[in-house]
């Protein structure tokens, strides 16, 4: 499984349930990379999203046992989500947020897409800093963009299990 993630340089990822930063080449990077994926995320993140994403299987998890959203797969617990996505391939799967289901999943996963943007806004969620984890290792790192003010990069990392 994949995650991936905008985050700040304190790893902040979101502020009163929106994203952080709205970087266009980020979003098209986001979409390339899913389109024809699977992406799991929390209830939460769906409602910030407000729709499925297009040509995408989308996993929401949810407590709440009583919810449908049409045009969506629902899970109510880990242990279902994991039994749902043994039907795709891991290196199919993304997991899109939020804190929580980052955090859940977070070393199940192979693969971490984290866009570094070089600015610290104010943060209510915040992503696992993998600079501090042993076990998450860069393997690629793009060059620094800039879209107006904000600089920021790509930086792959691979879990060493």
């Amino acid at each position: 499984m994949n995650i991936i993630v905008a985050v700040s340089s304190n790893w902040g990822i979101g502020r009163e349930n929106e994203l952080l930063f709205r970087i266009k080449e980020d979003l098209a990077r986001f979409k390339s990379l899913t389109i024809g994926k699977v992406v799991v995320m929390g209830h939460n993140t769906y409602k910030s999203i407000k729709k499925p994403l297009v040509d995408r299987v989308n996993i929401v998890l949810s407590r709440d046992e009583t919810l449908v959203i049409p045009g969506v797969k629902m899970c109510n617990s880990l242990d279902s989500l994991r039994e749902m996505l043994k039907a795709y391939r891991p290196e199919d799967i993304f997991i899109i947020g939020g804190e929580k289901i980052y955090a859940r999943l977070l070393n199940e996963c192979t693969r971490a897409y984290i866009t570094k943007v070089d600015a610290a806004p104010p943060s209510d969620v915040f992503f696992p800093n993998l600079d501090e984890l042993p076990e998450w290792q860069i393997v690629e790192e793009s060059e620094e963009k800039f879209q107006k003010d904000l600089r920021f990069r790509y930086c792959n990392y691979v879990f060493l299990k």
